[in-house]
């Protein structure tokens, strides 16, 4: 069918790969490119023997368009599919652009120097990509990503008007460490020591880091504490979903994670703000990140599971109606599979249907778009074929 170019061999990536390979008969040839091309070949040697799909590698610097153009000519892909660090999907796309190449992403553009995600940097990108001929998936992850192909579904399916959306993300997985992030510790942190936000009556309502806390009794789980955070899918669903009012994330976290978390903040350990250290600048975050453990090596020390999903409030035929449409994922099957813990298969698996979709010509659409501006269906599908099957409950326990 067709060539995928994968940029990075993180814990994700390494998901996505493993699953172009049980998808050979789409996924006739991966390139798979990274700063460190040893990781790469690792996992190349790895798994070149189970799969029909070609494999090759390259070395590559993300930050640098000139050096994307020169492998994006060489390799030739169908699409480019983006799981490096969201600091890089700007150059990413001007390198598909300059080579006529359809894009794919799980994150949002960040800028590293500060702590804000949001969607306009790669939405400024429309008129370029439209004119191009080319299309860029942004959001191909599970939040963002699923999440919103569960929206787009609902709202298909379900709903007349949607106009209460919550997402809950719950990973109830033990690693056995006293603190350690599930994904790249900088994003991570990021993300939780950021303000929290959410989306009412057609603007933004802020709220401290953590303010907003709730208890949720979550199938196949049971209860935990969440807290609101601020979350990019929020953003492109306020524009794309009819009828909304408020759109609101939360995300669990331990006690034991929050008071780790406090206490390296206090500290000044979580500061993006760079630091003079013998005779050197340094940023501390980034040094934390090096001492904390490496996501992609938690995955034989996890158990337990992951619910994300979303609880609709909206109307049908005239009446109220609630639904909850969710995935259960659990760490030890993941692992077992893929040799990844349920976060990043939660991730990978989502990035490489993405790249089907645009591969298989499913859905076709010059310009940028985010996900849940497809058509849901074949994605939905496709999610319940490799690994991500999704429960849709008639009203569910609501959030307060």
């Amino acid at each position: 069918m067709g060539k995928v170019l994968i940029i990075g061999c993180g814990g994700v990536a390494s998901v996505a790969i493993h699953k172009c390979c049980q998808n050979s008969e789409v996924f006739e040839e991966i390139c798979i490119a990274s700063r460190t091309v040893s990781k790469c070949d690792a996992l190349k040697e790895k798994l070149e023997k189970t799969t029909k799909t070609k494999i090759t590698t390259a070395q590559v610097n993300a930050d640098h368009v000139d050096e994307l153009i020169a492998l994006i000519e060489k390799v030739k892909p169908d699409v480019v599919l983006n799981l490096a660090l969201p600091y890089q999907d700007l150059t990413i796309m001007d390198a598909c652009l300059a080579t006529n190449v359809h894009y794919v992403d799980t994150a949002n553009y960040e800028p590293e120097d500060t702590a804000k995600f949001e969607y306009k940097w790669q939405w400024a990108y429309r008129e370029r990509f439209e004119k191009a001929g080319i299309t860029a998936l942004l959001g191909s992850g599970f939040d963002p990503g699923v999440t919103s192909v569960f929206s787009a579904y609902a709202l298909k399916h379900y709903f007349d008007e949607i106009n209460y959306i919550d997402i809950l993300d719950c990973n109830a997985g033990d690693h056995g460490y006293p603190f350690a992030t599930n994904f790249n510790p900088e994003i991570n942190i990021r993300e939780v020591s950021a303000k929290g936000s959410y989306w009412e009556n057609g603007h933004w309502v802020e709220t401290e880091p953590m303010e907003i806390k709730r208890v949720y009794n979550f199938p196949q789980i049971g209860e935990k504490d969440m807290y609101l955070l601020h979350h990019e899918e929020i953003e492109s669903l306020a524009l794309n979903i009819p009828g909304i009012k408020r759109i609101r994330f939360f995300m669990t976290f331990g006690q034991s994670y929050l008071t780790h978390l406090k206490c390296l903040e206090n500290v000044g350990m979580t500061s993006i703000e760079p630091i003079m250290y013998e005779g050197k600048e340094i940023v501390p975050l980034q040094f934390l990140k090096a001492v904390l453990p490496d996501p992609s090596s938690l995955g034989p020390r996890t158990k337990g599971k992951t619910n994300i999903g979303c609880i609709f409030i909206g109307k049908k035929d005239g009446k109220e109606k609630k639904l909850y449409i969710y995935n259960v994922c659990d760490h030890e099957s993941c692992f077992k599979e893929v040799g990844s813990q349920a976060v990043a298969y939660t991730t990978g698996v989502p990035a490489m249907i993405g790249a089907m979709m645009l591969l298989t010509g499913t859905w076709k659409k010059a310009g940028v778009y985010n996900i849940e501006e497809f058509d849901p269906d074949p994605f939905m599908e496709a999610l319940n074929k490799w690994g991500l099957p999704w429960i849709v409950e008639e009203n569910p326990e609501l959030v307060d």
